[in-house]
């Protein structure tokens, strides 16, 4: 009996898998196009408003379109969710805060608060922040939906070994994360279907919002189970692998000393008007800044500079470049020219790790698409701190 169960089990896996993977290709298509767009759009807006004077209404008017923008950011990072290229940017993280933060934030105006029960010792993980804040906001949205005239949203962590390896998980490090609420509950013959994409109990809901959950837990190694019955209130339960690394330094300091550093920037686009925004951006940042279109351009513009004895300090180069080379290609061949080239990659869709893995592969920084002036300063200024260090000595 347990042969036929645990085979039953891998065959209901596999079927969820076929039919996230079968959105997963559609979504993925039309979030890359919507973030190309999404960068233009939400670039120029960022553009406009700041170089409006202060007091001015239009500026009021430039805040809630960009504000607007962002949340539509947020929409594509849902759609990546189930393609290929939602793959995790993970970094490693300290959950306890982590965890009240992202419920807290999704509990506000609802008549549902949470309580907590989280040690200080917890194991750290290594997650994509933005997509387990997603998988936290979910499940407490979901117990809100659950709990119409209010109650208490119970959230508990703890560490826990697996010793077996098993058709969940591998043995190993975890952390075990419950979101337990007091609403109606979920019948025992829904909760084979309730992480399908579209498959929902309520009126308002979109059925997406488990699968996201799902999806973004089996990307980062993890496993979530429901504990539920009618009038008994539903319990999710999370494991996610733990880390013996340890978390980056804060880079506050070092991104306040280098606000000012002179810099040559190439970026490489095959969307014209994404170089150009990317160009504004970057000059009213400070930086002397050059655009392409495909990398056979970089790299020839790269090497000019070079021979000019006028280099550039950085390359942002677009991942994908349909009919021509891209980011990947762009790389090697920058690399050929000089070892110390210092190449971020940017996109709307990664259609493989390079965007999860990016130092795998001699990439020194990534920023996905749409990225405002903050996130592009923030990245480009944690490159830059070697140049700093060689303008004193001069």
């Amino acid at each position: 009996m347990a042969e036929i169960s645990e085979k039953k089990w891998f065959e209901e896996e596999l079927f969820k898998v076929q039919k996230l993977e079968s959105l997963g290709v559609l979504a993925g298509g039309i979030a890359h196009d919507f973030n190309n767009i999404l960068t233009i759009i939400l670039g120029n807006i960022e553009e406009a408003r700041i170089s409006l004077p202060p007091g001015k209404k239009a500026g009021e008017q430039l805040t809630v379109a960009e504000q607007a923008a962002i949340k539509a950011r947020g929409i594509t990072q849902q759609l990546l969710t189930f393609a290929k290229g939602g793959a995790p940017i993970k970094k490693v993280v300290s959950l306890p805060q982590f965890i009240r933060e992202s419920v807290d934030f999704s509990l506000r105006g609802a008549n549902v608060r949470a309580e907590y029960s989280i040690p200080s010792d917890l194991w750290r993980v290594e997650i994509d922040g933005t997509q387990i804040s997603q998988v936290l906001s979910n499940l407490a949205i979901n117990a809100v939906q659950a709990m119409p005239e209010g109650g208490t949203l119970m959230v508990t962590a703890r560490n826990e070994v697996v010793n077996l390896n098993s058709s969940e998980l591998h043995k190993g490090r975890y952390i075990r994360i419950e979101v337990a609420d007091q609403g109606v509950g979920i019948p025992q013959e829904h909760h084979s279907k309730i992480f399908d994409p579209y498959f929902t109990t309520k009126e308002s809901g979109s059925g997406l919002g488990l699968s996201i959950v799902y999806s973004v837990v089996k990307r980062h190694g993890g496993t979530i189970t429901v504990n539920s019955a009618p009038g008994k209130g539903c319990t999710f339960v999370i494991f996610l692998p733990a880390t013996e690394k340890k978390e980056a330094e804060p880079q506050v300091e070092a991104a306040r000393k280098l606000s000012h550093i002179p810099a040559r920037i190439l970026v490489m686009d095959d969307e014209e008007a994404i170089g150009k925004i990317a160009a504004r951006m970057l000059e009213r940042l400070g930086y002397r800044v050059e655009t392409v279109l495909n990398g056979a351009e970089a790299v020839a513009a790269y090497r000019q500079a070079l021979t000019e004895d006028e280099p550039f300090d950085i390359v942002i180069t677009d991942l994908t470049v349909p009919g021509g080379m891209g980011g990947k290609e762009t790389l090697k061949h920058l690399l050929e020219i000089d070892p110390q080239a210092k190449v971020i990659v940017s996109s709307g869709y990664a259609n493989d790790a390079i965007m999860s893995d990016f130092t795998d592969y001699g990439f020194k920084g990534v920023i996905p698409k749409p990225y405002m002036l903050g996130e592009l300063d923030k990245t480009l200024q944690e490159l830059l701190g070697g140049k700093e260090e060689k303008s004193g000595m001069a």
